[in-house]
């Protein structure tokens, strides 16, 4: 394959403070502050959106909340103070309709500007006002009578704001930055038989259409993302993750890993003892592991499976091949009600076999802590359990062979980075299984985690009954009032889900306050708890426990327990507001019932009107219980951010691609990241370091 061109890389890189007119110490570091240090930051730093100053309205043809431009004549000023400083500019462009410009931020020289007569140029969003439509701060420019004043001939570019540097300058410096960009041949890292057949410009006309779209540019198509010259930046962009992805996983497997290849006596045990049998896929997913561990490099797998289909076995099950080899296993979860329910059933299966199961979270202090500590160092904690807590400095393990992750796009990146990290002794560096509930679609799994392999429990264990589940309209809650009655009445327990979402947890914990105390009033002889996010952490683990032990027959409760503790003896949840609710938050609580072997009903309830985007949601969620059918729904509606937890994951926001529009440029991704590895390495670094750059140690840690 033909090298690309080569490329004058060091130019772009350098620092912008000297580089650019008006660019000194100071500005300089306003722009760092916002991860813009060189041209090439500048260059990918893109418009949020476009401005049309191309031509002029009439000013009888504005419409309300449509953005344009206009010409005139001051009428008339008028400056009050009752409330606050507000100056007022009336202006006629001779269409009939008078214009009124709106400032509350204003200097005295601005208001001299303003004389009768002046001819004003202005652009904004046209609102109703108290006398017709006006614009509130404008943008504006005052034109002498022999300036005509040209129009521009592109759309003008609106960029993300930087504190402390003004539009018009960021406008200027990026002006500036585009003026220093290199012909096509110094900028393209990719060649002309990659390009072939994708039908997209050039990486340098990609650049100048974003920055200076023609007037007649397809608006729509840059609005949606759907334009070429955004797809050919996207392209390069999930390369750029792709690469830095791979990368680290072949970084990775250059360190060493303790190989875990025992005979199995431990899982043979454990398996014999437990009271069900495994299935098929639980089986399967192990094996895969087996065969992870037994190699001299580290073991980088998820697995993902509904709530319920027995991760936490097979997480053990790896556990003690950790452990028949002298070594320690270490799981982490992300709440302490979710690490407990983890202990409880690790001590369980574990302890009669003899294995020591230690416990370590924020609520252990004092002598239990400096126990607990003394124990994992010197090994005899065989296997440890608990929440972030284990990631803190003064944790020092004796000899760590495996961390597991459970629910990892709950923890933010450093945390897992730091559990790796505390196994690391020399060159060797422990196996690494992650879990999580949340299905991921494979087209999002092949972007996201391209340096996981991907295992999916994809069975539920037998003897579980599907969970029914019926939308209803919220004036139907009488009847559901009753149905929890006869419920409880029949010795099984309930949920009560109250959902408020973007209100603050203020607003959510007084809404569930108020159904606590109607549910109370209206259904007496019913044991009725509360859980809320406000409530301190001992209130609400002692609330939780009390349900679990049955003491409790009917629980309220926010989105707290989305990653819950299983109750079998839980099979009726209703769920308030359930359309404000996304797929996979629904489909995390309904997973809290049907957890026992007798019929269970998942009830959502909304208010009407519902969008189409709820009546779909629900639809769904009738329609099937499915994890994986959610989650490829759940993208196509949704958009991948709150499926991954991105802001937590380090998948660093992407600049120009959004994982689900883009999904379709995903083959193409993986195999030009397979060639670039084969056969150009230095090419791909190059394009890390240009999209990644720094970041491409936290990009999936």
């Amino acid at each position: 394959m033909p090298a690309a061109p080569r490329s004058e890389e060091p130019l772009f890189n350098q620092p912008i403070a000297g580089l650019l007119a008006g660019v000194g110490p100071r500005v300089a570091e306003k722009l760092a502050a916002r991860g813009l240090l060189t041209l090439q930051d500048l260059w990918l730093h893109l418009p949020l959106r476009y401005e049309d100053r191309t031509q002029l309205t009439p000013i009888r043809a504005l419409q309300s909340g449509v953005p344009a431009q206009v010409e005139g004549r001051v009428e008339a000023v008028e400056r009050g103070f009752r409330f606050r400083p507000v100056l007022r500019v009336a202006i006629d462009d001779g269409s009939n309709a008078t214009l009124v410009l709106r400032f509350f931020h204003f200097r005295a020289a601005q208001v001299a500007q303003f004389a009768p007569g002046t001819r004003v140029r202005c652009y904004g969003t046209p609102k109703p006002g108290q006398n017709g439509l006006e614009i509130v701060h404008p943008s504006y420019r005052v034109l002498e009578d022999a300036d005509a004043g040209s129009l521009g001939d592109a759309l003008d570019p609106v960029y993300p704001a930087v504190e402390g540097i003004g539009p018009a300058t960021m406008r200027k410096f990026i002006a500036q930055a585009l003026d220093r960009l290199p012909d096509d041949a110094s900028l393209e890292l990719l060649t002309a038989d990659m390009l072939r057949g994708l039908q997209l410009p050039s990486l340098r006309q990609a650049v100048l259409s974003m920055h200076r779209p023609a007037r007649d540019a397809d608006l729509a198509a840059l609005a949606a993302g759907r334009h070429p010259a955004q797809r050919r930046l996207a392209l390069e962009e999930l390369l750029a993750h792709n690469l830095s992805l791979r990368r680290q996983r072949i970084a990775l497997q250059q360190h060493r890993a303790p190989k875990l290849a025992g005979k199995g006596a431990l899982v043979a045990k454990l398996v014999a003892a437990l009271p069900f049998t495994l299935t098929g896929a639980q089986q399967r997913v192990f094996k895969q592991i087996r065969e992870d561990l037994k190699q001299p490099s580290p073991m980088l797998r998820l697995v993902q499976g509904d709530v319920g289909s027995g991760k936490t076995v097979v997480a053990a099950m790896a556990a003690m091949l950790a452990v028949e080899a002298g070594k320690q296993a270490a799981l982490a979860a992300p709440t302490e009600l979710l690490a407990e329910q983890h202990l409880a059933n690790l001590r369980h299966w574990l302890e009669p076999l003899g294995i020591r199961v230690a416990w370590l979270a924020g609520k252990v202090t004092g002598k239990a802590r400096t126990q607990v500590l003394a124990d994992v160092a010197s090994g005899a904690a065989q296997v440890v359990v608990g929440t972030h807590a284990l990631m803190q400095e003064a944790v020092v393990f004796h000899d760590l062979a495996l961390a597991i992750v459970d629910e990892q796009h709950r923890f933010g990146v450093h945390q897992r980075l730091a559990l790796r990290d505390k196994g690391a002794s020399g060159d060797s560096v422990p196996h690494q299984l992650i879990m999580t509930a949340t299905p991921i679609p494979r087209t999002l799994a092949m972007a996201a985690y391209a340096d996981l392999d991907v295992s999916a429990i994809d069975e539920l264990p037998p003897g579980r009954t599907p969970v029914q589940t019926v939308a209803l309209s919220a004036e139907r809650r009488p009847e559901l009032v009753e149905r929890i009655r006869s419920a409880c009445a029949e010795g099984r327990q309930a949920y009560w889900v109250c959902t408020l979402i973007d209100d603050s947890d203020e607003v959510i914990a007084q809404a569930a306050q108020g159904t606590y105390e109607f549910l109370l009033a209206q259904l007496p002889g019913v044991r009725v708890g509360l859980v809320h996010g406000r409530m301190k952490a001992a209130e609400k683990q002692a609330t939780m426990r009390a349900f679990k032990s049955g003491e409790i027959d009917l629980l309220v409760a926010t989105t707290v327990i989305e990653v819950g503790v299983d109750v079998p003896n839980a099979s009726l949840m209703i769920v308030e507001n359930a359309e404000r609710l996304g797929l996979a938050q629904l489909h995390q609580l309904r997973g809290r019932v049907g957890r026992g072997a007798a019929a269970s009903n998942c009830v959502l309830l909304y208010q009407s009107p519902l969008s189409q985007m709820a009546k779909q949601r629900l639809a769904t969620m009738r329609e099937t219980n499915d994890g994986f059918v959610i989650a490829e729904k759940d993208l196509e509606l949704r958009g991948p951010g709150e499926l991954l937890g991105t802001r937590q994951t380090g998948l660093a926001a992407f600049r120009v691609a959004d994982l689900a529009r883009d999904a379709d440029l995903l083959p193409q991704v993986r195999e030009l990241a397979d060639r670039l590895l084969a056969d150009s390495p230095q090419i791909a670094d190059r394009i890390i370091a240009r999209w990644v750059g720094g970041a491409a140690r936290y990009a999936s840690a």
